[in-house]
């Protein structure tokens, strides 16, 4: 049986590790087309603000017309960030993100083209066995000749990819791009906040100590 820190994000034996994530790689994460009518049915479900579920509002506000939820422009981000790097890689979840923005309105038919760039790369402090690695993705809406018109999304996140194992080492895959192996690997800290020295020390603003801090990546 594969080890599950061998497996990829969707269950599959890993082709990528840690190691292949070297900063300066950009992956290709394909192109995706907003349905009109996922895109509607998503926020009647979770984000059913008006200029996104009623037309004839939305038609006669600034808008223009429907605009998708900013949530639903990140489900497609990450639906293609799984399809075309987490199910070849060992993804072992995420500590979390530390920029999320939305730079423009998606509206029903938008081709945008996705990608994600390793911005660094190092052994995991909360997670033997694992490197986090630091990302950012970007969703770009294609014009009709297929090129970049707009930047609709940009984040900045890490997850957690397992070590290469140390026997029977699989050939690392090839990826869309490159960056050159060996790169030094930047240490960035904690995702979303500086750790005390001594965590047992933490104290809130409000007086007395918090329970302590634990690094988290």
């Amino acid at each position: 049986m594969t080890p599950p820190a061998a497996r990829s994000g969707t269950g599959q034996p890993a082709e990528l590790f840690f190691e292949d994530l070297v900063p300066g790689l950009t992956v290709d994460l394909g192109v995706v087309t907003v349905d009109g009518d996922e895109m509607v049915a998503f926020a009647r479900r979770f984000d059913p603000q008006w200029y996104h579920v009623d037309p004839e509002l939305a038609g006669e506000s600034r808008h223009g017309g429907l605009i998708a939820s900013g949530f639903y422009t990140v489900s497609l981000f990450m639906r293609a960030y799984v399809d075309h790097l987490l199910s070849r890689a060992a993804a072992d979840a995420s500590p979390g993100l530390e920029e999320l923005r939305w730079l423009a309105p998606v509206r029903a038919g938008d081709r945008l083209a996705v990608r994600v760039d390793v911005m660094g790369a190092r052994p995991s402090t909360a997670r033997p066995g694992l490197g986090t690695v630091s990302l950012t993705g970007t969703m770009l809406r294609l014009g009709p000749d297929d090129r970049p018109e707009q930047e609709v999304l940009r984040t900045r996140f890490r997850g957690w990819f397992a070590a290469r194992p140390t026997e029977g080492e699989p050939p690392a895959a090839d990826l869309p791009e490159s960056g050159a192996p060996g790169a030094e690997v930047p240490d960035e800290g904690p995702a979303a906040a500086e750790v005390p020295a001594n965590p047992t020390s933490a104290t809130s603003a409000d007086g007395p100590p918090s329970a302590p801090v634990e690094p988290y990546d």
